[in-house]
């Protein structure tokens, strides 16, 4: 597979479409006692026919839990002051027994929708997010994910009460009579449904059952694939395996401890002291082992038996309706799923449906969002699937990321960062150069427009400073390579740029252009694109620049300030040895990069001269000593009251 720098595909073709910009802001967040609000389907249940009839709507309980506090986000770059939440304030495995332990002792009635109140800090127009549970039908799934989901949406978890013996059919009219009335009270708005592996099933169901109803499904370790399942053999055992030996739940419990291995491997990395480290690890294994009881009370033989067999049928259900399936779908599979072949279903799934993208985590196992290092609301927005309308919008529908988000991507790219050591320096608006980004506006709209070095690796730097020096994110305008597929072939998987696109990265359009603008972002422009980073021999810090300017008309229209700047010493750590025009001559190369390049959309069809030479490829380069990378940013440029002809 041929593989392109990520950083290469930054790049401008601007055209001055004009549109307004509908923002959005998140509402201040503000920590209350820990409620649960649940809402409960009125539902008498059969246990003969299994099905679930509605005689009235849902109302409102509230039980007083346990209060807790808000800890501040943690990272170790302090100076990035981004509103998020830090780990230490997430729940962890522990708190699902303890609450799924409080919820099932009383249990009873039909099959309910419920929300912790620690999902309650969405703004009012935030989409309604229902989650769907796997097998243990506790609704508790996303516990470790509650507080930062809440924040972008409104959530709803289904519970399904251990002895209740509703039919998959039942459990799907259910979902899909919520999901039409919250389509019935907000028509333009769209409704997410999370499923883990039975909830999946359901999600596709339901999604097959109502194409005209904007739909999102994420789908984490489908069970469609229960016919390929180790659990297939569990249903003959438990048929005969007394009620006194609970062979399955030992085998149940293991499942959800993961790997202890790189549990282990993980608290290393966190760099804890040594005795932290081993007493984390203890302390979770015991704490796993004290829950065979919990987990036993959450699936009794009897209880089991009829979710393997409704498994069963969901797997057969939803795979006779893939075809009728058109909602926005985004499967998660794990790599070490030991139920089900996540993976190798992930990708059937992808192929089987229209509108399909999938995310691979190699190292987890089948309860995914139960595991410390996954976080779905990173997911959701790596991928861009956020959205609060009938379309996803790179500028209203963007949201910052958090430290603990910066600070993984800076962590990932660290080598980069230290190899370079980059220097910046700016202009002060008396003209006096100084070393650092003090001559940098604070507020926006601020346009800084540059060149590309060889394969554009000036970006990370780059971007890392502007974040950890003056905690300003620059909005990139990039490539589309980076957002859409025409067709699978060679190109880099979409995943390779999700990082780029949690900071902020928007695929290069005038529409786009005109709404960062609008929105009084800090927009990154490299006018000479891809065709300038992937430049040939003899080019080293030459400007392959558009005869016309396209960003100086819109530029203007918001009164933006224009910052050039330019970066030495890429060019010097790397010699193009074998560039387009030599991989052109060889008929493999020509047609591997006519390949890459109709696997996207083209830019620059229309220009003249060489700055229309998009085509994909990555050039043959001999390495260097790497040394520092400079950066020297001009003084800004006022624009306000400037009229472009």
């Amino acid at each position: 597979m041929a593989t392109i720098p990520a950083s290469c595909i930054f790049s401008a073709d601007l055209s001055a479409i004009y549109r307004r910009d509908k923002t959005s802001s998140f509402g201040e967040r503000k920590r209350k006692p820990v409620l649960k609000r649940v809402a409960v389907t009125t539902e008498q249940t059969s246990s003969n026919s299994g099905t679930a009839v509605t005689t009235s709507g849902r109302s409102f309980v509230q039980e007083k839990a346990q209060s807790s506090s808000e800890a501040e986000a943690e990272t170790s770059l302090r100076r990035v002051n981004v509103e998020g939440d830090s780990e230490e304030s997430r729940k962890s495995l522990k708190d699902y027994f303890d609450e799924a332990k409080d919820m099932i002792r009383s249990d009873g009635g039909p099959p309910r929708w419920f929300s912790p109140l620690e999902c309650g800090a969405h703004s009012p127009d935030s989409p309604v997010l229902l989650y769907l549970p796997g097998i243990d039908g506790v609704g508790l799934g996303l516990i470790m994910q509650h507080q930062r989901v809440g924040q972008i949406f409104d959530v709803w978890c289904l519970h399904i009460p251990v002895k209740d013996r509703t039919s998959f059919t039942g459990l799907v009219k259910l979902v899909e009579r919520t999901v039409r009335s919250e389509n019935y009270r907000l028509p333009n708005r769209p409704i997410y449904l999370v499923g883990e592996s039975l909830g999946a099933c359901l999600a596709l169901a339901v999604a097959a059952q109502n194409p005209d109803i904007d739909l999102v499904l994420i789908l984490a370790n489908p069970a469609t694939s229960f016919s390929k399942s180790q659990l297939q053999p569990l249903i003959p055992l438990l048929q005969l395996t007394p009620d006194q030996v609970l062979l399955a739940f030992p085998y149940m419990l293991r499942l959800m401890e993961g790997d202890p291995l790189r549990m282990a491997v993980d608290i290393l990395v966190k760099g804890l002291p040594l005795q932290q480290k081993a007493g984390e690890v203890s302390q979770d294994l015991v704490v796993m082992s004290s829950y065979h009881s919990v987990v036993a009370d959450i699936m009794p033989k009897e209880t089991l038996l009829w979710k393997l067999e409704m498994l069963k049928s969901a797997s057969a259900y939803a795979n006779s309706r893939l075809h009728a399936v058109k909602a926005q779908t985004l499967i998660i599979s794990s790599g070490k799923d030991q139920l089900f072949p996540s993976q190798e279903e992930g990708e059937r799934l992808r192929h089987a449906l229209s509108k399909c993208q999938i995310r691979k985590f190699n190292d987890n196992g089948h309860f995914l969002f139960l595991e410390d290092d996954i976080d779905l609301v990173t997911i959701i927005k790596g991928t861009s699937f956020y959205r609060r309308g009938k379309n996803h919008d790179y500028v209203s529908d963007f949201i910052p990321p958090t430290p603990d988000e910066f600070t993984k991507i800076y962590e990932s790219n660290r080598g980069i960062y230290v190899a370079t050591g980059p220097v910046m320096l700016s202009t002060l608006e008396d003209g006096k150069i100084v070393r650092g980004l003090a001559g940098i506006p604070s507020e926006g709209p601020v346009l800084f427009v540059g060149y590309h070095m060889l394969l554009g690796l000036e970006l990370t730097p780059l971007v890392c400073q502007f974040m950890i020096e003056r905690n300003i994110l620059l909005r990139g305008i990039a490539h589309p390579l980076m957002f859409i597929r025409l067709r699978d072939g060679l190109l880099p998987d979409l995943a390779t740029f999700d990082t780029h696109r949690i900071m902020g990265a928007v695929p290069v359009s005038g529409t786009n252009f005109y709404k960062l603008l609008s929105s009084k972002s800090h927009v990154l422009l490299y006018p000479g694109g891809m065709r300038e980073a992937l430049h040939r021999k003899g080019e080293e810090y030459k400007l392959l620049w558009p005869d016309h300017s396209e960003f100086v008309r819109m530029a203007a229209r918001f009164g933006a300030k224009i910052i050039p700047f330019g970066a030495v010493g890429e060019d010097d750590i790397g010699q193009v040895v074998f560039d387009y025009d030599d991989l052109m001559k060889i008929p493999y190369f020509k047609a591997q990069i006519e390949a890459l390049t109709s696997e996207t959309i083209k830019l620059r069809t229309d220009a003249n001269g060489e700055i229309q030479n998009q085509d994909i490829h990555l050039p043959g380069i001999l390495p260097k000593l790497p040394g520092r990378f400079y950066y020297y940013f001009g003084k800004p440029i006022e624009t306000e009251g400037i009229v472009v002809q």
